[in-house]
């Protein structure tokens, strides 16, 4: 793995990103792990493998769609079940043909983004949350659903939502103690606004000008910190070890070869399932057709995602094999887009030396 490390290390010389941790597994055991670069350029605090990186989207796959995929399992919600049923109080006709598998896959109808910070930020902290509740019950779909696949942070809000409203828990608290408490995930968790910071470690994204601070230990996505950093679409931080450990417990459980299983083997599958007409899986993506992030030898049945701050992970079941690349690619500056080319080149070297040692 040679070609592989001499690639991080020019991608922190040519500033792709300030830093990053690479971990790599194959056959359940890890096959390469090492960091790079510098985790706050202004500190020069080094990346290390405990480093704790703002996972952005990679909150979707790997909190969200988990927790309803464990409201699923226990029979409390279904994959076809209307959202309107669950939280009445949406405006458009329309949202009564929304099903949770629609605000899974992405495909809707839903806006992709709004700025919903730019009005709440104007209201106390203890207001806002109900605040958004309200902005997202106003919402007018863009197209029918089951139509275009459009990527919406929206769906995913809603779907938070849904969650806590189901469960009587807070989307963060219900992850914990069902899932990340019991597998010992320490390095795996949301960070709430209102507390006291309390995990050094965590490498710096952004020099936020709206709120006139560089981001550390706090979320870079502006909804979700306007809200006090827990959300659906974006609020989860984490270590690439952690996020290898669930990656690894999805792994066996989708193969029903877990003896602590969290997840019925079907179900996984189900949600690792291309569905039609989005493309996508249940909460996480799978590699397009073409200029995919995860390179070209990754198999079609492949499921990952990528997050805004620089993140991404990449699973292959029928290879056996998972990447995780945690960087802080928006350190300082969102503008740097330079990772856009180098996810697919470094999957694509990793494959070829997985391919090599076999």
């Amino acid at each position: 793995m040679k070609c592989v490390d001499r690639l991080m290390h020019q991608a922190v010389e040519d500033r792709i990103f300030p830093g990053g941790v690479l971990l790599v597994s194959r056959d359940d055991r890890i096959a390469f792990f090492e960091a790079y670069g510098c985790a706050d350029l202004f500190s020069g605090a080094p990346v290390t493998k405990d480093t704790i990186y703002d996972l952005a989207s990679l909150t979707k796959p790997l909190a969200t769609a988990l927790a309803v995929m464990q409201l699923v399992q226990q029979s409390r919600l279904g994959l076809d079940q209307p959202a309107v049923s669950v939280l009445p109080r949406f405006q458009d006709p329309l949202m009564s043909q929304v099903t949770i598998r629609h605000l899974l896959a992405h495909s809707s109808g839903l806006a992709d983004y709004r700025p919903y910070y730019l009005k709440l930020r104007e209201f106390p902290m203890e207001e806002r949350k109900e605040q958004l509740e309200k902005l997202l019950t106003r919402e007018r779909l863009v197209d029918v659903p089951g139509g275009q696949v459009l990527y919406s942070d929206l769906g995913f809000m809603i779907l938070r939502w849904i969650v806590e409203t189901i469960s009587g828990k807070r989307l963060d608290h219900f992850l914990s103690e069902f899932l990340y408490h019991p597998l010992g995930l320490e390095r795996l968790f949301f960070i709430d606004l209102k507390q006291p910071a309390s995990h050094d470690n965590i490498a710096a994204t952004e020099l936020c000008a709206w709120r006139n601070t560089l981001l550390k230990g706090k979320v870079h996505d502006d909804n979700a910190f306007i809200t006090g950093g827990i959300d659906g679409h974006a609020g989860l931080f984490g270590s690439a070890a952690d996020v290898a450990r669930l990656i690894s417990v999805l792994l066996s459980d989708s193969r029903g070869q877990s003896d602590q299983s969290f997840f019925n083997s079907n179900l996984t599958r189900v949600f690792w399932s291309r569905q039609t007409p989005s493309g996508r899986a249940l909460g996480f993506d799978m590699p397009s057709a073409d200029g995919a992030s995860c390179g070209h030898f990754f198999s079609k049945t492949s499921v990952g995602h990528l997050g805004y701050t620089g993140t991404s992970f990449w699973i292959d079941p029928e290879q056996s094999i998972f990447i995780v690349l945690l960087t802080n690619r928006v350190h300082p500056s969102r503008y740097n887009v330079g990772i856009r080319r180098f996810r697919p080149q470094i999957h694509n070297e990793i494959m070829i030396n997985m391919s090599l040692s076999v």
